[in-house]
């Protein structure tokens, strides 16, 4: 099933406009949240940010929210989206990627489109602390990609009761060459940017501790620093760090638009026709989503964008459209109706 609807701002029909306005001119609503340490079976960490449903009641559903690639909690959307799910009686939590807080992690590896292990420990601690807790989860881009998959993955045995993700590369190698086009490779050089300087980092703090192990992994990597494409550094850092034969196997294995008939959560995905990271060859043919799948596929948006309204007063419609959507589908009988 695939649906449209969404008008942008007026005077921001641009996708970079759209893609942009948030990430630089916004003012992020500051949701109270506190901050918990998930250990993982590896001996690395990720850092959760919770942020509770009003009257702390010990009932209210629970949504996860994943990401983007250089993204984390304190990123717009995130805060946003917390804010507006908290109005609505359901509490959240972040699952911040590995690396992603701007401290480093502990081990040489980090995160990527395809790792879904971190997601799944996450659900199995949340359900071992709420059993029988309504959970649902959304993701954007990057983190799009990761829920989708495990989504996909788990099949008949997803714990989740709703789904939500937004701006997916679904196919990681048409996505890449697309950042390699015109003004998107803007986005490109800075993301790459911030990934350096989080290996630097990282290898400073294995050297300040001792871990000569991890930082001989990170001195093995040849040619990192001379990437200018998210090909050549996919080649050079991802996949051997993370256990594919190249970059062409993490593409082909992490790409989420192949699971997606294998997803049995119901789910909403939610695409924009001119994202400036991906082109509409990205998105999937009507007979690639399962019964369980509803596209919405808009005109505009641009790039986890979708600001309507007005200049002077942008409303984000990410953050009425998704609770409204994980609402419906955990039923009425969870939300605060106080």
């Amino acid at each position: 099933m695939i649906e449209r609807e969404f008008t942008p701002a007026t005077g921001l029909a641009n996708p970079h406009l759209q893609t942009l306005w948030a990430p630089l001119l916004r003012r992020a609503p500051r949701p109270p949240r506190r901050r918990e340490t998930l250990e993982l079976a590896d001996g690395d960490c990720v850092y959760l940010d919770w942020c509770e449903a009003p009257g702390n009641r010990d009932d209210a559903p629970l949504v996860i929210l994943l990401h983007g690639l250089a993204g984390c909690s304190v990123s717009s959307y995130i805060l946003g989206l917390q804010a507006a799910l908290s109005e609505q009686g359901l509490e959240s939590v972040v699952l911040n990627f590995r690396g992603s807080t701007g401290e480093p992690n502990r081990l040489a590896r980090s995160y990527h489109s395809g790792e879904t292990g971190d997601l799944d420990a996450l659900v199995r601690h949340i359900q071992a602390r709420f059993p029988g807790r309504p959970l649902a989860a959304a993701g954007f881009s990057l983190g799009g990609n990761v829920l989708l998959k495990w989504l996909g993955e788990q099949g008949d045995g997803a714990r989740l009761v709703a789904a939500c993700a937004v701006s997916v590369p679904l196919r990681l190698d048409l996505c890449a060459t697309r950042m390699d086009q015109g003004f998107s490779r803007r986005y490109r050089d800075h993301l790459l940017t911030i990934l350096k300087r989080q290996i630097d980092s990282k290898r400073e703090r294995f050297a300040a501790t001792g871990n000569e192990a991890e930082r001989a992994r990170l001195d093995a990597l040849n040619g990192w620093r001379e990437s200018r494409s998210f090909w050549e550094f996919d080649d050079r850092v991802v996949a051997p760090l993370h256990g594919f034969t190249g970059v062409d196997d993490y593409y082909a294995r992490s790409s989420s638009r192949q699971f997606l008939a294998s997803i049995r959560v119901p789910t909403l995905l939610i695409q924009a026709e001119d994202d400036p990271f991906m082109t509409p060859e990205v998105l999937p043919e009507p007979d690639e989503l399962s019964d369980s799948v509803i596209m919405q596929v808009t005109s505009h948006g641009g790039h986890v964008g979708f600001i309507e309204g007005s200049l002077m007063q942008p409303n984000y419609w990410l953050e009425r459209r998704i609770p409204d959507y994980l609402t419906q589908q955990i039923g009425l009988r969870y939300v605060n109706t106080d």
